[in-house]
């Protein structure tokens, strides 16, 4: 039986929420995305839980250990604690592309097992990316409301499968009313 109430924002971490620069895992080179607790506080109020789905190949590559991801990720949920934001969870995939695991985005192994955890509701639900592999996850898992960001990389409009194309999550409330 579906939870019909659970109706779920899934969010990318850098390129949306924070600033890309690409293996990110030290707190003092995190930089928050401009308009991203106003734009979570939005979502909250308009009922979504919010899930973080992020691609994290460094670990895999040996750029950091799985303990500095999470001591950055426990740092980041705090600061949206002190903004009165919660965050559901935090789903990461640790892999290579080489690896050729079930949860590296494109692929939706993460959403499944936000899923199986939680029982979304994939009609209601959004996903928010910076690239265009995390959009193709959320529509092979069932979700075809989502937003491309542009905050984290160049993006080919014309080639992209995202519902709507946005500068930034700054401006989530105008897709998501």
């Amino acid at each position: 039986m579906r939870n019909e109430n659970m109706k779920t924002v899934f969010i990318d971490r850098d390129g949306v929420i924070n600033k890309d620069i690409g293996y990110l895992y030290k707190i003092e080179d995190f930089e928050f995305i401009e308009g991203v607790f106003t734009s979570l506080k939005y979502l909250k109020k308009k009922g979504f839980s919010l899930i973080i789905v992020t691609n994290q190949s460094g670990i895999g590559k040996g750029y950091y250990k799985e303990q500095d991801f999470n001591i950055l990720n426990n740092w980041m949920l705090d600061k949206f604690k002190e903004q009165g934001i919660d965050i559901l969870d935090v789903f990461y995939c640790p892999h290579t592309q080489e690896d050729n695991c079930n949860c590296r985005k494109p692929k939706m192994g993460m959403f499944e097992k936000a899923d199986d955890k939680y029982q979304i509701n994939k009609n209601n639900s959004w996903m928010i990316g910076d690239k265009e592999h995390d959009i193709k996850a959320a529509l092979n898992f069932g979700i075809t409301n989502t937003i491309l960001v542009e905050s984290g990389h160049e993006i080919e409009k014309k080639n992209s499968n995202a519902q709507f194309i946005s500068p930034s999550i700054k401006e989530v409330n105008n897709y998501i009313i």
